[in-house]
Order: structure tokens, then sequence, then C-alpha cells
């Protein structure tokens, strides 16, 4: 029996934002579209209908209230009060901070430079935005109207209306070639069996490998292996697979990972719906009170900045802790300023005393978490307490020390919060050009071969700043997607 065969111009891997970036674009450029995703069409989306916001250079709210939708005049007012200037030269050196310098600066560059064009395109195919309520700092001011699911419907309506179709139950399992090695489509399994998609140009956009434990394993280490997702379970590395299959370069930290403080009692996994918030596990209030493990001993500076700046390095901290568990404690005082955020069904434990909040968490060394408290309360330094901007309120002489937001604990009720580490995406990739064509090992770019969202490496080591993933998907998605159906378009005169 043949295997079915489907003709088009531009096929793109992947029905995430980026690979969505990607199909818009190209179709805007008259080519014809073909979207292939790998998950069934009730959990379509990928780990960008978990997600929540996009990082992107604005001067103030004239740049940002042509994005919002349904916002009273209060709640603008509220964010003119709160809202500064984030400007191309702060994002770029946001991605420079917290990757130690290691980020390719050339793609850095394009990010920060195409960031905000992109946000207006994406606002032209009717995105909209909403203020983010919980302490609007660090560039996170807006959020996706309807979250990141609201996004991803969005963008499927507009695929829809611009004739692209997207066949779901598809997975790509390699890569077809011409006589000149130029890629020439993908072969797929699906619910039918094996069928060719073949055409001018390809871009892979179907995300990293944090999906697969033996990757997981090889890459990042043995503890790796059996971490929860912090996101869907179909990203096992197909794309990146079989581009290096085809002689594609990788790029980047393929040993770390965006990792975050997540419930105890998270699922393995999500799968994208209505009614899923991809930040419903989170545990993010942590940079207010203070982070111990087992043994009752603190491990991280937990104020050492913007929340948006740590939180992706926090969940390898956590897992190296004794069992992979960490505990996150607050006092009254905490309660009654309301920075204990999103934490309304946690698991989570109360007590009068500390004493008695120990032996609910099951920390090992009570007395050496009494002492850690106490310790970290004589070490912190006057100042004023304020969780919007950076108050270098510290605690200092201790290790490790506090950077911000040190408030004593020692006003019961006292709470503590059971955490483990949770995955979104490893920052390995494959190495692209700044028009997002793959580049093959041999040093050129792959002829027909583009990449876009998590697939690409070299942006993010060890760590990455807040929405920043998502806004790269967006614009290496529209550059990838542009120049695909240019090179089709080329090809099929």
């Amino acid at each position: 029996m043949l295997d079915k065969e489907v003709q088009t111009q531009v096929i793109v891997v992947g029905a995430g934002n980026a690979a969505l970036s990607a199909a818009v674009a190209a179709r805007e450029r008259g080519a014809d579209v073909v979207v292939l995703e790998k998950a069934p069409r009730q959990h379509r989306g990928g780990n960008s209908a978990l997600t929540v916001h996009m990082r992107f250079p604005y001067d103030g709210m004239a740049d940002l209230t042509p994005l919002l939708s349904g916002v009273s005049s209060a709640d603008l007012r509220r964010m003119t009060d709160r809202v500064g200037r984030y400007t191309r030269a702060d994002y770029y050196d946001d991605i420079m901070t917290v990757t130690e310098g290691k980020s390719d600066p050339e793609l850095a560059e394009v990010l920060v430079a195409e960031a905000a064009s992109a946000v207006r395109w994406m606002s032209s195919y009717g995105h909209t935005w909403i203020p983010t309520y919980t302490n609007p700092v660090s560039a996170n001011v807006v959020s996706f109207n309807g979250g990141g699911y609201g996004l991803q419907e969005q963008w499927f309506r507009t695929t829809g209306k611009l004739g692209i179709s997207v066949h779901y139950d598809t997975s790509a399992i390699g890569l077809l070639h011409d006589s000149r090695d130029s890629i020439t489509g993908v072969r797929t399994k699906t619910t039918q069996g094996y069928c060719n998609f073949r055409g001018k140009a390809v871009v892979l956009a179907c995300g990293s490998f944090e999906s697969n434990p033996e990757m997981r394993a090889r890459h990042l280490g043995r503890s790796w292996q059996n971490v929860k997702l912090r996101g869907v379970p179909y990203n096992t590395g197909d794309g990146l697979t079989m581009a290096m299959e085809s002689g594609a370069l990788p790029y980047g930290s393929w040993s770390s990972c965006h990792a975050s403080p997540q419930d105890l009692n998270r699922p393995a996994f999500d799968v994208p719906g209505p009614d899923i918030r991809g930040d419903f596990w989170s545990r993010y209030s942590y940079p207010f009170g203070i982070m111990v493990n087992l043994n009752g001993h603190r491990f991280i500076d937990e104020g050492e900045t913007w929340r948006g700046l740590t939180y992706a390095k926090i969940g390898r901290a956590i897992l190296a802790q004794p069992q992979g568990i960490a505990f996150q404690i607050f006092d009254r005082k905490h309660r009654q300023m309301e920075v204990i955020r999103g934490y309304e069904e946690a698991t989570g434990f109360k007590a009068n005393t500390l004493e008695n909040l120990a032996r609910q968490l099951g920390i090992l060394d009570i007395a050496g978490f009494l002492y850690t408290v106490g310790e970290f309360n004589t070490a912190i330094q006057p100042g004023e307490f304020n969780p919007f901007r950076l108050d270098g309120k510290s605690a200092i002489g201790i290790t490790p020390p506090r950077s911000n937001w040190a408030l004593p604990i020692d006003t019961p009720p006292f709470e503590g919060f059971p955490v483990v580490c949770g995955m979104t995406f490893t920052f390995g990739g494959l190495r692209i050009t700044p028009e997002a064509q793959v580049v093959h090992t041999l040093g050129h770019p792959i002829p027909g071969l583009y990449a876009a969202g998590e697939m690409v490496g070299g942006l993010w080591h060890g760590n990455y700043p807040s929405g920043a993933g998502m806004m790269a998907g967006t614009v290496f998605g529209r550059i990838s997607g542009t120049n695909a159906a240019e090179e089709a378009l080329q090809n099929n005169k």
C-alpha cells in the first residue's frame, strides 16, 4: 500500500505560538501552508496554551493601551501609577544578566529589536491583553486576554480564516530531501497510517525535549528523569532528532532548562483546555518569605531580584535538595500585605508556632529549622518593605544572603507550602541564522529548513527572563514563516 501524499508549499511542524506565528506569516506572503500537530484537537496548543504573558519593550502606557481589551478606567489608572518604561536596552541587559552573558548576542538583538513590532502584528490579528493585576513589575505588566489558552484559540481562529489547514494526531517522524539534500517535506505517522507532506520549505516549531525521560537523563542528569512537567507530554524532542539526523547543528545549553517551584501535588504534566490554568500549580511568592529544605536550611537568596528573573532557575535548586523537596515559609505579615498570591488551593499547612509548622511539614531537623529562622530574623536590616520595587531590604551576614523583601518570620499564624521542581522546557536546541534558517554542522544554512520556538538553541543558558521564551516564539516564528514562504515561492517559479 502506497503512503498517502499531500502537496503544499510551506509545512509547519507544531501548533504552539511559534508555529502558528510562522504559519500566519507564511500565509501573509502568499504561500500555501499546512500545520502538523502531534496532539489531538482537544489538547492542541502546546505549552503556549498554558502560559500567561510575553515580555516586550514599551515606552509607557501609550504603547500598552492599544493592546488592552475590556479594561476599566480604574484599572487604567492603577496601571498608569505603576508602569514606567521597559526599553530595548533593559530587555537586552536582562537577557544577558540572567544568562551570565552566555546568550547568543546576535539572536538576542533580533529578539529585542523585533519584539514590539511582533506584538503590534499580533494585535492586528485580534490578539488582546489585560493588565497583570498581581504585582505588575519586571516587564510583566500585561497578560494574554484569556491566558495562553485564549492566545492559542485566537491563533487557531486566524489560521482558519486564512485557509491554513491543521492536521491533528499527526507525528512528524522524519524530514524528506531532494537529490541536492534540500528539505522538501515531512514524513508523518497519523491515525490512518503514514503520510508524506511535500513542499518547498519546512518550519520546525514543535518544542524541546522536556517530555522525553531518556533525553532528560542523558542531557540534564539522572535526577531529571522523573521530574514533573509544567507543560504538555508531547514535546519528546522529535523535531530536534530528525533535524540533527539531517545534519542540523546542536546549539546552546543542552544541560539546562526552565524549571520552577511547583506544588508538591501537581500532576505529572498538563494538557491545554478551556478550564486549565497554566499557573494553577505554580508557587511563585517565594521572594517574600523564606525557602528551606528537609533539614530546615535555606539554600537560595529568595529575594535576589524580580521573580520573573529567578523563577526559571529555582526548580533546579529545589531538585538538588534532599528528596527534591523544599518548603516556602510565611507568617501573618505576608498575608496582611497580600504578597502570597495564587495559593488559594495550594498544598499547605498552618500553625501558631514554628515548631508545630515544622512537624506538619515533615522537616527532619526541627531545631535546625528554628535556628535558621532565628538567624534570618536577626540578620534583617532596617528599611521599608516594598513589593513593587527592588527595596534593598536585606539580610546580611548569613549564607545564603538575602537581597530584597526580607521580613521577619515572627508573627503567627505561620504558613508552609511544600514545593517540588517542575520543568517547562529545555534550553538546548538548533543553531539558526538571524533569518531563522537552520545551520548545518558544516556551517552553512540547510536549504528549506527553518526553526522557531523552543527548538532554537543559544538564547537561554541556565536561566531566562519570564515571558521571553513566548516572545522569542513569536519573533522567530514570524521571521521563519516569512523566509520559508519566500524560499518556497521562489523555488516554485
